[in-house]
């Protein structure tokens, strides 16, 4: 899956604001981490590439540090 610039490897895409960051971070949650499986391979817009399994359990640490 391509994800652009919404989800990297350790976070999700630069938001200006902290609603806006709670925002992505509950879309890509809902959308993506909530339906797909741990298998699934994801492209970001740059840097490295990621499974959601590798990723699905950091999602506490992208809300505890709000970026």
């Amino acid at each position: 899956m391509f994800t652009a610039n919404a989800d990297f490897p350790g976070g999700v895409g630069k938001t200006t604001k902290p609603e806006d960051c709670t925002s992505l971070i509950d879309d890509v949650s809902s959308r993506i981490l909530d339906v797909l499986p741990d298998d699934t391979w994801f492209y970001p817009g740059h840097g490295d590439d990621s499974t959601l399994g590798e990723q699905r359990p950091r999602l506490g640490e992208w809300r505890e540090r709000g970026w």
